[in-house]
């Protein structure tokens, strides 16, 4: 296994085609509700997770979930292809908007593979040319992830993403489990009651 680190705070964006086990991999390495899909909200307003009539609306509901979890203090993972930049950036401007760490977790599978994938899915009904078309979007703007604002950029491919253990590490600026003379809990000196009053 190889370890990657991300913050325990974040919003991270899965990116790769259709295809390329972005759902197996969060529910492998996230937990079920930490997870936020495209598809399923693709389903939620349209009954059809297929239906890409319905993207627009998909979208505007998973960054509204999305904010919510992050206002709460809840790590995020959105589950879509994230392959366009345009995508990407909702992304980074939801983790800003909460002042949370942007975090990119690419997998990257051959074309091949993913059309192959594709192929056995019965819900799936758009042909390798939908496939090819992401794969160079991939291929063409992940290089630049960091320039958009992400701050820990993921790159897995091939064997690496079985291998990869996502580790969820304290930041170094969160001093949370400091407290001070105002600590209601640990209010030695008084001064906490008297700001309270």
């Amino acid at each position: 296994m190889t370890r990657h680190e991300i913050p325990e705070m974040a919003l991270v964006a899965l990116v790769g085609v259709s295809g390329s086990g972005k759902s197996t991999f969060a529910a492998r390495h996230f937990g079920r509700y930490e997870v936020v899909s495209s598809d399923v909200c693709r389903g939620l307003v349209s009954n059809d997770e297929n239906d890409q009539a319905a993207t627009k609306d998909a979208f505007d509901v998973l960054g509204f979930i999305v904010g919510k979890r992050l206002a709460a203090g809840l790590l995020t993972v959105v589950d879509a292809t994230n392959v366009q930049r345009e995508a990407r950036r909702q992304v980074v401007e939801l983790a800003k908007a909460h002042d949370v760490m942007p975090v990119a977790i690419v997998l990257d599978v051959p074309e091949s593979i993913a059309v192959q994938r594709n192929r056995g899915r019965e819900d799936r009904d758009f042909g390798a040319r939908v496939i090819h078309r992401q794969h160079e979007q991939l291929r063409r703007y992940t290089g630049g992830l960091a320039r958009e604002g992400f701050r820990h950029v993921i790159v897995l491919r091939g064997e690496e993403i079985d291998d990869a253990e996502i580790v969820r590490v304290k930041m170094r600026v969160d001093r949370s489990e400091l407290t001070g003379p105002f600590d209601v809990i640990g209010d030695v000196h008084g001064c906490a009651t008297e700001l309270i009053e």
